[in-house]
């Protein structure tokens, strides 16, 4: 058998560690520790602006003398409709009329940092298993001080309403307080006898409207603790209010990077070299400097970029230019990739999770393998990497789309030399983003070149560059190995997965400011849970592990729409279907059979072959299932698909999805029809091959993306629930490429055991 290094010996963190001194082991060093930092002063005070009408009741919400209420939304706004959510927490908890509601871009501050995200990614580098748990407790408590002090105010991970509806409610919970005080001293009145609803505060027949009381009501003292509002007749809570961003998204009105205008502002074209250890070598300077309509030239050692009087003049002169770069080390390809991957196969790797006795289970008995392969998937969002920067005096200001806009600000700081007090983002809303506003190279160059030239220029990378420099999700490879009972079910089960780990490379870019080139090196033959999350399935399989071979691919790989669950899903779906097959047993019954333990997603799997017609996965009938859970959410799936003249045919898509209390169901559905669609594309294209360096793709229409008129019919039902919300930006994405390849062996026969799904041999 391969050999397996324990995790628990060797791993790295995805997020800076505490060092060894830091976090000493014992009870009085924990306990040390713990009192040591808690007197480390700090008092964070919100850090918001407000016009002489309106007044800000804590870091969350302000109203203003005319009623309008500013919800202050910490979370970047990328289409998962999360400036509409945390305000219709907060706007159900306050007793707020919709209509008067408005959102505001939080700005950089320790107040809004996603714990959850942090502590979830600690827990998963860091398990408790063999640690005590005073010392498991204080490292996972030190790990939340840092992401505060360090205002880590990430969006990722479908965190949004997880991590935010706690602090929305209460700081609603605590303006609604205040007012109703505000109130009460009018009338006399004990303030705890008044409520709240529909944008007044009411006592019996009396009414104040908000903002009548707003500005005594924002000098007042608030409760120790939050006072919740009782359930109300007509809650806010769970209505399919319409978007707050929705009005300026459909009459063109709203901002992205690329509408950002300033007065002698110039536009950037960027050329950078092929992946790698790259520098810029030589350009042609007398043909480049003669391009009609060019104004500046910056030069860098990774790049070139030309700056003119707009976007496709400056593109134009790169041409011109001619840039010739010099790479070290040998090129990234997709051989390369492809013989790297199934070498980490072969090698030693590291046994992330186990159940019960696997060596055991597998000793002397019929194995049954099958092998599967995924491509580097890319974002291919709408919008391109964007970012406009301005000089101001002795300040820079930054308008880029980020999910991580503390981290954003620093790297544009560390890169031109200014504070980062010096340094004023301006976070913009995202065309999609699928986790690509994590890297923030654009705003570094944008920044650079402002500065050179002197004056307010905005950089848009090309299709091309985007395609190319974007770290694209890791490509994977995996065996899977089973051995079954007398029943034909599953007793036994080992996933091998081979893939980089994508995750220590993220750090390294997000926190350190490290070159894509430089963290993949250094991250090169790392342990990383993360790349195999989501392979410990909800089945109850007696004995399971799941191993990380890490393969040195050569390529930066990053964050995307679903992460390691949407390849990992893939692997274990598609086999638990072939093990059916070989055990002549419906789909549907052989997962039902191991669901005993996950009776949320056995329902979704129910409900969802009740309403897509399931007809007992018989020969042709060209339909197929899978299911998955993540991020406290749960989805169950049903495909309908074949081959025509035309290609793959995807006809139908009837998901369920049980994600817990749903704070707007229309934008649950959007969430998960969009997801549905994102994941179709990654299952017919989304891809792109490597050779000498750069992708071989240049455009979308290279990318074999799915066409408005190939959108299958799509049914979506919404599990009531009133368990915690869990997460909807990511949870169609996963099942939907298993759930199509089931449904072609259905209808052909044909197994497909590759991403994009193609029956070519692996």
């Amino acid at each position: 058998m391969v050999g397996i290094r324990d995790t628990a010996l060797k791993k790295k963190s995805r997020l800076p560690q505490v060092s060894r001194r830091q976090m000493l082991v014992g009870a009085t060093a924990a306990g040390g520790l713990a009192i040591a930092w808690s007197l480390w002063p700090r008092d964070y005070q919100p850090n918001l602006t407000a016009a002489p009408d309106e007044h800000i009741f804590n870091a969350f919400l302000k109203i203003g003398d005319d009623g309008r209420i500013s919800a202050i939304v910490p979370q970047c706004e990328m289409g998962q409709g999360v400036t509409t959510l945390l305000p219709q927490i907060m706007a159900d908890e306050l007793g707020a009329d919709w209509r008067t509601v408005a959102v505001e871009t939080a700005p950089i501050s320790p107040l809004y940092a996603n714990t959850l995200l942090v502590n979830e990614d600690s827990a998963l580098f860091m398990p408790r298993a063999g640690v005590p748990d005073f010392v498991a407790d204080v490292r996972s408590w030190a790990r939340r001080e840092w992401a505060v002090r360090h205002a880590v105010m990430l969006t990722a991970n479908s965190s949004s309403v997880r991590m935010f509806e706690g602090p929305c409610r209460a700081a609603a919970a605590q303006a609604r307080a205040l007012l109703m005080m505000a109130a009460a001293k009018r009338w006399d009145a004990d303030w705890a006898d008044c409520d709240t609803q529909d944008g007044f505060v009411t006592l019996g027949k009396r009414k104040l409207r908000f903002g009548e009381v707003a500005a005594a009501a924002a000098l007042l003292e608030p409760p120790a603790e939050p006072v919740y509002r009782a359930s109300s007749g007509d809650p806010l809570y769970g209505k399919e209010l319409t978007r707050l961003d929705l009005p300026a998204k459909v009459d063109g009105s709203a901002n992205y990077a690329g509408d950002i205008r300033l007065p002698d502002m110039v536009f950037a074209a960027i050329r950078q070299g092929p992946i790698g250890a790259t520098r810029l070598k030589s350009i042609d300077r007398k043909a480049g400097m003669a391009s009609p309509g060019l104004l500046h030239i910056v030069t860098h050692d990774r790049w070139i970029a030309t700056v003119a009087r707009n976007w496709w003049a400056a593109n134009r002169a790169l041409d011109r230019f001619a840039p010739v770069f010099e790479t070290t080390g040998t090129p990234v390809s997709t051989d390369r990739i492809d013989a790297a991957l199934k070498q980490a196969l072969k090698d030693g790797g590291y046994r992330i999770s186990s159940t019960g006795d696997v060596a055991e289970a597998m000793t002397g008995r019929n194995r049954i393998t099958a092998e599967y392969a995924v491509a580097p998937a890319l974002h291919a969002p709408i919008e391109t990497r964007t970012a406009t920067a301005a000089p101001d005096g002795s300040r820079l200001r930054v308008w880029v789309a980020t999910q991580a806009p503390a981290q954003c600000r620093d790297a544009v700081a560390r890169a031109t030399g200014l504070s980062s007090e010096n340094v004023v983002l301006f976070p913009m809303m995202a065309g999609g983003s699928f986790d690509a506003c994590l890297d923030h190279s654009v705003a570094v160059q944008a920044a650079i070149i402002a500065l050179q030239i002197k004056r307010p220029v905005q950089l848009a990378w090309s299709r091309a560059e985007e395609i190319m420099r974007l770290p694209p999700r890791a490509p994977a490879r995996a065996r899977l190995s089973a051995t079954l009972n007398a029943a034909g079910g599953i007793d036994a089960l080992v996933s091998r997965i081979a893939v980089p780990a994508t995750n220590h490379e993220v750090r390294a870019r997000l926190f350190d400011n490290v070159p894509a080139n430089v963290a993949q090196r250094a991250a090169v033959g790392s342990a990383d849970a993360a790349a195999v999350e989501g392979a410990a399935s909800s089945y109850a399989i007696p004995h399971h592990a799941v191993d990380h071979c890490p393969a040195d691919i050569g390529l930066p790989t990053g964050r995307w729409r679903g992460n390691a669950d949407s390849y990992t899903a893939f692997f274990t779906e598609c086999f638990i279907d072939e093990l059916a097959a070989r055990a002549g047993t419906d789909a549907l019954s052989y997962r039902m059979a191991m669901l005993g333990d996950a009776p949320r997603l056995a329902r979704c799997l129910l409900t969802a072959t009740s309403l897509g017609g399931w007809e007992g996965g018989m020969s042709g009938a060209a339909q197929g299932l899978a299911c998955h859970a993540m991020r406290g959410s749960h989805i169950a799936l049903m495909a309908t698909a074949r081959q025509s003249d035309r290609g793959l045919q995807v006809e139908q898509l009837v998901a369920v999805v049980d994600a817990g209390r749903i704070v707007n169901p229309a934008v649950a559905r959007q969430q998960i029809e969009g997801g549905l669609i994102f994941g179709l594309a990654a299952a017919v294209g989304a891809t792109t091959d490597y050779d000498g360096g750069v992708a071989t793709a240049r455009r979308l229409g290279q990318l074999g993306l799915p066409r408005l008129s190939q959108t299958p019919q799509i049914l979506v039902e919404l599990v009531e629930s009133d368990r915690a919300p869990g997460g909807l930006g990511e949870i169609a994405v996963p099942v939907v490429a298993p759930a199509i390849a089931n449904a072609m062996f259905a209808a052909t026969g044909r197994r497909i055991r590759r991403l994009p799904l193609s029956a070519d041999p692996l």
